[in-house]
């Protein structure tokens, strides 16, 4: 039967995706918001505060950007929901952009999927698990251990998909159950040791640097579009799809705010100031070496669950690229999953795993993302102009479509501003798709 959701989509669709392999709609609305929270709840929450304590100077002005991009992320969600609903199909950013604006657009955003999307954050996440779990204390390179959580992610997804789901889905309840109780006890004791202070006078608010820390912190909320990268496979696309990202969103913002006034209020503000491990570092202010020890647990699951999810996400847009003709026909799905992406994936982010770090990572994967999300919610804008609000109703239009793209943009131009270099990164990642895209274009043209 033909989901009536996707008949007449704009004409820029390529024609190969009449030939796309037809999948089940299998994922209801819990396991969809679970995987946009499993995605989200990785190592930006975890790693970021200290690095923007180092850059801001004051706690209340972190936690002030971790509430302003919560409600960025907010209007982005609502935004994705509503075209996600008109387009249910799988792909992300890639085929959105390639059915609103045009191909290459898409396909530029497919490229930064593969790249900035997942290939490294991923490698963030393994980063910070390595970072919480060991630190320097290992005898052997601790790269080590982030290459085997993501292998076993790509174990776990690139099998068999249902089996997949049921226990990332049991994973993540449990990391919610361990995370809420760390908020709960850790906000008992903020402020029962005055933290020492960095610099003798406050210093003033500027509104350049709180832009910088607004790009990291948005790189801790991404994933909150999770499910448009595999909405070809979510049951009842036009009623769950915008629900899980509005709802993963708002819970774990509120998650988020929790954490970081725990980090940057129960610690010394000198001690987590510019280190990743500020949950570690938190958790020992206030219950010891013990506490410590618990909470690195706690937040290397959060970790491996973060991992597990961009690895289940991110194959499903090569696999699209690869059906439309801009990728080898391998990354096509032989099976339930595309077991052939998620390994290529799982090689990707050990490769720069192997040869990044974690601070650099995550202005340029802020900055690039950025850029995406804000194109995409423009194609929506054009999509809504062509079609009319019967068939793409927006909710808060034109506020929440606009104010999205506005806000993030302006963000990454004061990021580029006072960190040329990453952002020149991200432009030179963006580029390099180019002649991949008119390479692909003619194999396209040349047919199978």
């Amino acid at each position: 039967m033909t989901d009536k959701s996707t008949e007449g989509s704009p004409a820029a669709a390529p024609a190969s995706c009449l030939r796309l392999r037809p999948v089940r709609r299998r994922l209801g609305l819990p396991s969809t918001t679970l995987v946009a929270v499993a995605n989200m709840i990785g190592a930006g929450v975890f790693t970021t505060s200290g690095f923007a304590l180092a850059n801001l100077g004051r706690p209340g002005v972190v936690l002030l950007a971790w509430v302003v991009g919560g409600g960025i992320a907010l209007l982005g969600a609502l935004s994705y929901g509503a075209l996600a609903s008109r387009i249910p199909e799988s792909g992300g950013e890639y085929t959105l952009l390639s059915q609103t604006l045009h191909p290459l657009a898409g396909f530029l955003a497919g490229w930064v999927s593969l790249l900035a999307g997942f290939t490294a954050p991923i490698a963030v996440a393994a980063l910070a698990l390595q970072a919480y779990l060991f630190g320097d204390s290992l005898a052997v390179r601790p790269e080590w251990i982030g290459t085997g959580a993501i292998l076993l992610a790509a174990g776990l997804h690139g099998v068999r998909l249902q089996a997949g789901v049921v226990i990332q889905n049991i994973v993540v309840v449990l990391k919610l159950g361990l995370v809420i109780g760390l908020i709960g006890f850790g906000l008992e004791h903020v402020g029962t040791s005055p933290p020492l202070p960095i610099w003798e006078e406050r210093p003033p608010f500027e509104l350049g640097a709180f832009a910088v820390t607004l790009v990291w912190v948005s790189f801790s909320y991404s994933g909150w579009n999770a499910a448009v990268y595999f909405a070809g496979e979510v049951r009842d696309p036009e009623r769950n799809l915008w629900r899980s990202m509005v709802l993963a969103t708002v819970f774990v913002s509120l998650l988020y705010v929790g954490l970081n006034a725990v980090f940057l209020y129960a610690a010394p503000a000198a001690a987590i100031a510019g280190h990743e491990d500020v949950g570690a570092i938190a958790a020992e202010a206030i219950g010891g070496a013990g506490l410590r020890r618990i909470v690195a647990l706690v937040v290397a699951l959060a970790l491996f669950t973060s991992i597990s999810a961009m690895v289940m996400i991110g194959p499903r847009v090569y696999e699209r690229m690869s059906e439309d003709g801009y990728l080898p026909r391998w990354f096509r799905r032989s099976s339930s999953t595309p077991s052939a992406a998620i390994f290529a994936q799982a090689g990707l982010a050990i490769l720069v795993l192997w040869l990044s770090e974690l601070a650099q990572l995550l202005g340029y994967i802020g900055f690039t993302l950025g850029i995406s999300a804000a194109g995409t919610v423009i194609g929506l804008l054009v999509l809504r102009r062509k079609e009319g609000p019967v068939r793409v109703p927006i909710p808060g239009y034109p506020v929440v479509p606009v104010a999205f793209v506005v806000l993030t943009l302006s963000a990454a131009a004061w990021m580029a501003l006072r960190l040329p270099g990453q952002a020149g990164f991200g432009l030179a990642t963006v580029a390099a798709g180019l002649p991949l895209y008119a390479y692909g274009r003619r194999r396209h043209r040349a047919g199978p």
